[in-house]
């Protein structure tokens, strides 16, 4: 692989890295708030649905880091 080829999959691992922070973030504040809710509200509909929305942020955060270790395969 060339330097610029090498370079923009860099510059992509970057912007992922960068997004899997952010997915992070909005993660932690949802488990915040799921935490912060009265425990009546946790076990009902709200709480499963904020508890759903947690497990599909650690998914795509996941499918995230998945996609940075190939693309890092790919630029060695």
């Amino acid at each position: 692989m060339n330097k610029a080829r090498r370079t923009r999959i860099n510059e992509i691992i970057d912007s992922l890295n960068q997004l899997k922070e952010e997915i992070n973030v909005i993660m932690d504040e949802e488990q915040e708030a799921l935490d912060n809710m009265p425990e009546s509200f946790q076990e009902g509909e709200r709480g499963e649905t904020m508890q759903e929305a947690i497990e599909n942020l650690s998914s795509a955060m996941d499918s995230v880091e998945e996609a940075v270790d190939s693309l890092e395969g790919a630029s060695n």
